[in-house]
């Protein structure tokens, strides 16, 4: 396999701690057709003007995190911006202590493009949307980039572009600072468009704050973020990109929020972005969000304790269990066998590539370990890709730096290097440590 050593160190540090890596994920890949299938259509979708609303439910380390970030990846190839954020107790979709916008700040701040894969790609987005428009000006007009004409004719593309904005809702806030960051790169002030870029990102906390740095007497607030996330994907659409995917994990956190009020509120929030998604509302903008079966189907607790949310995201009386790929909501079935013993063979080989020693382990050895996992009673249903690809990696870890092990010997549960003392030693180390605690 063809594989820089960086990026296999990425994969298999983070696939031992059990998170999912942000690069080399191409390498790794296997099963989850039909539901990578399921939401490029989508992502088509999106790119036409249309809005998405995704849920995907599947247990603790069944892959919902890795098809999020495969997702991503097929995203940023197709010329979308991506954000992506985790949710805790304290980033949530609404809160009354800032917890909404904690969650917008996380966004911006992982705001994504092909160019810039690792976030903080708004100062990029926002720098080559002017250029962009600097470039169809020079080249339909002709004119020098000195000619003072040139510069009112891009004034005047920025501001038409501005303008379609100011009719949404907040949109004339938002054309507002988008004019301050053009003027502040015309002029080249830096400080200027720190402050521009500290706006967008959510940092001003107090609209006097906000009219002290820029003039301004608007901020973005807790109960009003996701309107502007609206307004970013329009933008977006503008600025040469196809669109907006907003991609939100660990749901269970608002299953978790003991207070019913407040999960409620956050289900309402929910609840008006699958709406906004459904109607038409919003434009160029997908969400997929992510969580477990426990926080999506609970009926006290759970997502679908919100009777306007459950009785639009149920399965009809004709599923009869049958995963529906085009229904909001995707289950994510447990990989089938030979799916598993594709990537433990893709894993082997990128250990090996990492620690750069010749592989050992052989196919009849991941044949033996992939039957031992799937022997175990219930693995049909409650096996997860976490707990093997741990163990697979666990076992090449230790052939790695025990030479004289054998996968069999691991296997069978006599490691071959392993040191059993007899009871004479046993109870001569016992001793010693007691005389050494005594003393």
């Amino acid at each position: 396999m063809k594989i820089p050593k960086r990026m296999a160190g990425a994969v298999i540090h983070a696939l031992q701690g059990g998170v999912v890596p942000r690069i080399g994920l191409q390498y790794i890949a296997v099963g989850r057709e039909k539901e990578i299938e399921a939401l490029l259509n989508d992502i088509e979708v999106m790119a036409d003007g249309g809005a998405s609303f995704r849920f995907i439910s599947g247990k603790y380390g069944s892959g919902k995190s890795f098809l999020l970030q495969t997702i991503r990846s097929y995203a940023m190839d197709r010329g979308f911006a991506v954000c992506d954020a985790d949710l805790s107790p304290e980033r949530r979709l609404s809160g009354s202590n800032g917890q909404g916008l904690a969650t917008y700040k996380e966004l911006m701040q992982n705001l994504s493009t092909k160019t810039k894969p690792d976030g903080g790609a708004l100062t990029l987005i926002l720098d080559k949307w002017i250029n962009g428009i600097r470039s169809v000006v020079a080249a339909e007009s002709g004119l020098e980039l000195t000619d003072p004409a040139f510069h009112k004719q891009v004034e005047k593309k920025i501001y038409h572009v501005i303008d379609s904005l100011s009719t949404l809702v907040h949109g004339f806030d938002f054309a507002t600072i988008l004019k301050l960051y053009y003027q502040a790169f015309i002029n080249d002030d830096m400080a200027l468009k720190a402050c521009v870029i500290k706006w967008f990102r959510g940092e001003y906390q107090t609209k006097t704050e906000a009219r002290n740095d820029l003039g301004v007497s608007i901020c973005i607030r807790d109960d009003d973020w996701y309107e502007y996330i609206k307004l970013f994907a329009m933008f977006l659409k503008q600025a040469g990109y196809q669109g907006l995917i907003v991609l939100v994990d660990e749901l269970v956190n608002l299953y978790k929020i003991p207070q019913s009020i407040t999960r409620e509120k956050n289900y309402e929030k929910i609840l008006t972005i699958y709406n906004d998604a459904m109607q038409g509302k919003a434009r160029y903008m997908g969400i997929v969000m992510c969580g477990t079966p426990q926080c999506m189907e609970d009926p006290r607790r759970g997502i679908f304790s919100y009777e306007a949310l459950r009785s639009r995201l149920t399965d009809g009386k004709y599923c009869d269990g049958k995963n529906n790929m085009n229904a909001p909501i995707i289950r994510l079935e447990p990989l089938r066998y030979a799916e598993m013993r594709i990537l433990v063979e893709k894993l082997a080989e990128i250990h090996s590539v990492l620690y750069d020693y010749p592989q050992r382990v052989t196919a009849e050895d991941m044949d033996r370990f992939i039957q031992i996992e799937y022997g175990r009673i219930g693995a049909d249903s409650q096996l997860t890709p976490r707990e093997v690809i741990r163990d697979f990696i666990e076992v090449l870890d230790i052939m790695q730096q025990h030479p004289t092990s054998t996968v069999d010997g691991l296997l069978s549960g006599d490691s071959g290097f392993s040191y059993a003392p007899t009871q004479l030693e046993a109870q001569e180390t016992v001793a010693e440590e007691y005389a050494e605690f005594t003393v």
